[in-house]
């Protein structure tokens, strides 16, 4: 089937869901997303969102965390705009009914502090801050005639000049935009969406890594897309770590504990009970996640442990009980009491700081073609995401794509001679153990040579694996029936390949990314 709106939009977490409020009173807009609305890393995030909202703390502080973060490769002047637009996209969170925790006196929002952040500023709702984000913008958008919300709808490819006979290199000047073609996952039909204006909202690619936080849909779609559209993409070698992810290796994703407990007073230790932050940075849990990860994955293997501990005992049993109630569940399911007992902990694949190339509206380097949220790559992160810094990302980049758009749509008309997709000659694969063993191949694959430390060694043999598994896949996919499964994992070889390959030409040690065989920055 063939479809024609005015905005598009692929995916539902914050981005998506902000910029599809925005827009929604100049034209029609269509939301795909390929699970549950709800379903995505929005939904995951524990923490909260960064903000200055009150006299005792300043933007040039909150500036200063972000630069200290990022390991001094942030663009300083996206750091400074999206700081200081953060207390207005606040406020209009909460005007779409988004509920933050305030203070016992309730007059003011209760903050919580994070690692690298100097100051309490992390705006939140317990321990679910996602979630309650999530429900507010969603209830907003299915309140809203002009917004459509389509649920199992996997979005295939970017239409370019590619798809009307023209050759399209990374080279060509002004690559457009024409919409996507998306698979309906409960019909297995293959749909044209047409559009004046796209926004991809897709998340990250964190099963790219065998164990993660992220949700089984964060498989890269939106930046294999533009990798295949020949867009411009940048700092995908800086892929985030976050320390301290709950050890119960039959669960996936890993159950994230936030950095906001290690913020209330919990501590880092060894299988002995022993403090070891102190050999590593002065500021102790307290440090960037860059640092804490390491120094977490040196001491396992140092001890050739799987886990170490946090201990939150010290925050005290109401205030764990009253202030992580997910948490203090989660763990109670599988036997652990928080109040007594140390948490079992290790480092996960959690965000990746790198994506789609975008300029200050959140303007991509192909035309018409908008990314916001942890899919893009504006520059605020540099070589590492200050915590809580990227919902806040998110919404002021669907605030700037939103306003640009709209500037632009009379300008911009439908490009009707798109052909529909085309399947003839196609077959159905029988066999899913080519997908599902292969996606784990690449999985371990990354985690063991790709993760948290990397050298020269590692990166040539990951690539080499790859290769091969590329090749098959390919292979595989040309004489398929598209189904979600293998589309995923040709997303997933896509992302792995641009993270070896920007890893390999990252030649300090910088941020997120470490290398034996590097020095310093």
């Amino acid at each position: 089937m063939r479809y024609e709106v005015d905005f598009l939009v692929v995916g539902s977490g914050i981005a998506g869901l902000s910029f599809a409020l925005k827009v929604a009173p100049y034209g029609k807009v269509c939301i795909l997303t390929k699970g549950d609305a709800s379903e995505g890393s929005t939904r995951y995030a524990q923490g909260g969102i960064a903000a200055v909202m009150y006299d005792s703390d300043s933007f040039d502080k909150h500036i200063e965390d972000t630069l200290v973060a990022g390991d001094g490769i942030c663009d300083r002047e996206v750091v400074e705009m999206t700081i200081r637009e953060a207390p207005d996209r606040i406020r209009e969170l909460v005007q779409y009914g988004v509920n933050f925790d305030l203070d016992r006196k309730g007059d003011k929002f209760d903050l919580h502090r994070e690692g690298g952040h100097s100051e309490f500023r992390i705006l939140h709702h317990k321990d679910n801050t996602g979630e309650e984000i999530e429900r507010g913008l969603l209830e907003a958008v299915r309140r809203h005639p002009n917004i459509e919300l389509k649920e199992r709808q996997f979005a295939i490819d970017i239409i370019t000049q590619h798809h009307l006979g023209q050759r399209v290199t990374k080279h060509t000047p002004d690559i457009e935009c024409y919409g996507v073609y998306a698979l309906d996952c409960d019909t297995n039909r293959i749909d044209t969406y047409l559009a004046r204006v796209t926004l991809l909202a897709t998340g990250g690619m964190g099963n790219v890594y065998s164990t993660t936080t992220t949700p089984v849909i964060s498989t890269g779609d939106g930046v294999a897309m533009v990798h295949r559209a020949r867009g411009v993409l940048s700092d995908l070698e800086f892929m985030q770590f976050h320390p301290t992810s709950l050890y119960n290796p039959a669960e996936k994703p890993a159950f994230l504990i936030t950095e906001a407990m290690r913020g209330a007073g919990a501590i880092l230790k060894d299988r002995d009970g022993k403090e070891f932050m102190q050999k590593y940075d002065s500021r102790l849990s307290l440090a960037p996640r860059d640092i804490v990860a390491r120094a977490i994955d040196n001491e396992m293997k140092l001890s050739g442990k799987d886990y170490l501990y946090l201990d939150a005992r010290g925050i005290g049993k109401r205030q764990l009980i009253e202030g992580f109630p997910t948490i203090y569940a989660k763990c109670l399911s599988i036997g652990i009491d928080i109040t007594r007992d140390m948490i079992p902990i290790r480092p996960a694949a959690h965000y990746q700081c790198g994506g789609i190339k975008v300029d200050r509206n959140g303007q991509s380097s192909i035309h018409h073609l908008y990314a916001a949220g942890e899919c893009s790559c504006t520059g605020l992160h540099g070589g590492n995401r200050l915590a809580s810094n990227s919902l806040l990302e998110a919404v002021v980049y669907a605030h700037n794509a939103a306003q640009d758009a709209i500037g632009r749509l009379s300008d911009i008309g439908f490009k009707t001679e798109v052909p529909d997709w085309n399947a003839e000659g196609m077959v159905l694969n029988e066999e899913m153990v080519l997908i599902t063993q292969t996606k784990k191949e690449l999985q371990e694959i990354m985690w063991n040579y790709v993760g948290i430390v990397r050298s020269d060694l590692r990166l040539q043999r990951a690539f080499d694996r790859l290769n091969l598994i590329f090749r098959e896949t390919e292979e595989l996919y040309n004489r398929s029936v598209l189904i979600e499964p293998l589309c995923e994992l040709r997303n997933l070889i896509a992302c792995a390949y641009l993270i070896i390959k920007m890893a390999r030409a990252r030649r300090q040690n910088v941020g997120l990314h470490y290398s034996l065989d590097l020095v310093e920055k």
